[in-house]
């Protein structure tokens, strides 16, 4: 596709500032304008990390909080910690749900868990609830959704610890200490956790790609190639 042809999603999605400045400025397309699918700029350059997009957007009339057909405002499209850091400093509401009435805490916890911690560790709500589709499924379905919840608790509980600079070990120490508390307090609703070994491997994994100042190390991708959380961009 030749430059000169992206339309505005597509350019935004690429991160490519100088044709979404032409399309803005010189053809007076907002950046909340939607798609067909009703995904608007600001939804694309949140899904794909692209802040120096998402900057211009929001100087040019952008809506940190502009909501799709789904309900879902760009917050929900996020992928790593600087995003969702920027948008929640440009007013991102954390504390609202979607046309489901999933929020997006929940609706990141799966895939991006870290990211699910950060907006857990900066709203007013409690922690999710495990939906009860997932306790009335298989059992092995329910103790994996408990896990990632755990994951993402404490992940936030030891981001502190993190941002101070504290030696892996002593974190390693209170990270064990506070999965056995937290195992033995039934913050899981019944729910046992098989192997507690598991969720610690699983949030070491996750504070191993994390800088001292808490920014995750994952790149967001710069296509649209197998990222199945991305809406499909109209190129029309």
């Amino acid at each position: 596709m030749a430059i000169s042809q992206k339309n505005i999603w597509v350019a935004a999605g690429d991160g490519d500032l100088e044709r979404v400045k032409e399309l803005v400025e010189q053809q007076a397309i907002s950046p909340n304008s939607p798609d067909p699918n009703t995904y608007t700029p600001m939804h694309a350059a949140a899904s794909y990390g692209h802040i120096h997009i998402l900057d211009y957007l929001i100087s040019h009339g952008g809506d940190v909080n502009i909501t799709d057909s789904d309900g879902d405002t760009p917050l929900y499209t996020v992928e790593n910690l600087e995003t969702a850091q920027y948008l929640v400093e440009k007013g991102a509401i954390i504390d609202r749900v979607n046309e489901e009435g999933i929020s997006p805490i929940l609706h990141l916890l799966e895939e991006f868990p870290q990211v699910s911690a950060f907006l857990q560790s900066h709203s007013s709500l409690p922690p999710p609830a495990i939906p009860s589709d997932a306790l009335s499924a298989p059992s092995q379905y329910a103790q994996n959704a408990a896990s990632e919840q755990l994951t993402a608790s404490l992940l936030s509980s030891i981001q502190d610890l993190i941002d101070q600079g504290v030696d892996p070990e002593t974190v390693d120490a209170e990270l064990r200490r506070r999965v056995e508390e937290a195992v033995l307090n039934g913050l899981l609703d019944g729910i046992a956790l098989g192997d507690q070994a598991g969720v610690v491997d699983s949030v070491q994994r996750e504070t191993a790609h994390t800088t001292p100042s808490g920014a995750h190390t994952r790149d967001a991708p710069d296509d649209d190639s197998g990222a199945e959380s991305k809406r499909p961009r109209t190129e029309d």
